[in-house]
């Protein structure tokens, strides 16, 4: 096709106007998400239904393919608006599941994760009350009427905070929000006679929306009692996981502690070497791109907090040291010059991740393809 620099403006000019009229239909769909809120909080439904958003994706990516539009550019566009509109769904705020409730207690309130909760929990009609590190001559007042204590402090002040806790009403829940179970859930049960339940939200206070979430929650006792904190962060759209206290940290020492060490070691790797972190950047194809990117951003972060995160539990450090003897292991193949022995040893590994191979490479091209289009060159 034959364009002219005149056709070239013209098309240009269309391709804005196009661009306009998708900025109206956007704009409209954020109201009409808006509203949606608005019946949610009413009616006590959750901010994300995954059976409905999963349907929704299928028709329209069907009717893309037969307008001849790319399925996976529809799809795409959709889950970026939606996760919009599930952060302007809370703006409506949640219908509160336990209306009879006194007050929520947030120690540790005022600190970032804490503030996320309080907030969460106003937006959810209760009376929230803060105890901060200079409220505990106040103590036994505010918490003389609450039905649910949280606690939201660092990982080393958790349990000595639990054991500073003055008498709780009998029927008060308490619960925390730690990155380890077994010690906080151990002070919760001694600390207090009635209701427990240990919280871990797989998240930072950063998110702009609960929907798509996880909260990991441990029993300690009164289930029937504590069922309506549960009912109501549902309510705010988070996938909630049961465990116990040994199989949450045995597990959170791979799922976080090793993740977060690894990543330590490695930036501490490239200080050592004196790395041009531009250059990398410069030389990078997506992937590396977005591995440094998950590198950098554990320093952009509290050090103190990773540092909280890293020797939380004993079991961590017995885990770096298997991670180490393994990668001294494959580190021994490469010196000794055995490509058949290192090749033997990846394909026993591909057949362990077995069909979650390639479940991960489907989701990491989603997220390549999202961190490439990030991508600018000077």
């Amino acid at each position: 096709m034959n364009i002219s620099p005149a056709n070239l403006d013209q098309l240009r000019d269309q391709i804005d106007e196009t661009d306009q009229a998708l900025l109206s239909l956007l704009k409209q769909r954020l109201a009409l998400v808006h509203a949606v809120g608005e019946y949610k909080s009413q009616h006590g439904l959750p901010v994300y239904v995954p059976e409905r958003e999963a349907a929704m994706l299928a028709k329209r990516r069907a009717e893309a393919e037969k307008m001849g539009v790319p399925a996976d550019l529809i799809e795409d566009v959709l889950r970026r608006a939606m996760r919009e509109s599930y952060a302007s769904e809370n703006d409506a705020g949640f219908k509160q599941v336990n209306p009879t409730a006194g007050d929520v207690v947030v120690v540790g309130g005022n600190g970032k994760l804490g503030r996320l909760f309080v907030n969460m929990f106003r937006l959810s009609g209760y009376s929230v009350k803060i105890l901060g590190s200079q409220d505990w001559d106040q103590a036994e007042a505010i918490v003389a009427n609450a039905s649910l204590v949280v606690i939201s402090v660092p990982i080393d002040k958790t349990v000595v905070t639990i054991e500073r806790l003055p008498k709780l009403p009998a029927d008060c829940v308490l619960t925390d929000l730690t990155s380890v179970k077994q010690a906080p859930m151990k002070a919760m049960m001694a600390a207090h006679d009635g209701p427990v339940v240990g919280l871990h939200p797989m998240f930072g206070p950063d998110i702009a929306s609960f929907a798509k979430q996880v909260i990991i929650h441990c029993d300690g006792r009164g289930a029937e009692q504590y069922q309506w904190v549960l009912d109501q962060m549902r309510l705010w759209g988070p996938r909630l996981h049961e465990s116990d206290g040994q199989e949450h940290d045995e597990t959170m020492s791979m799922v976080q502690a090793l993740r977060h060490f690894t990543s330590f070691a490695y930036g501490m790797h490239l200080q050592n070497e004196d790395a041009d972190l531009a250059r990398l950047l410069a030389f990078s194809s997506p992937i590396y791109r977005l591995e440094l990117a998950m590198v950098g951003r554990l320093f952009a972060q509290d050090g103190e907090l990773y540092a909280s995160i890293i020797t939380a539990a004993p079991e961590n450090i017995k885990m770096f040291k298997r991670y180490l003897q393994n990668f001294t292991s494959a580190l021994t193949l490469l010196e000794q010059g055995d490509k058949q022995a290192f090749v033997k040893k990846f394909n026993e590994v591909a057949h362990w991740f077995g069909g979650f191979a390639t479940q991960f490479q489907s989701e990491s091209r989603d997220l390549l393809l999202a961190a490439h289009d990030r991508v600018t060159h000077d």
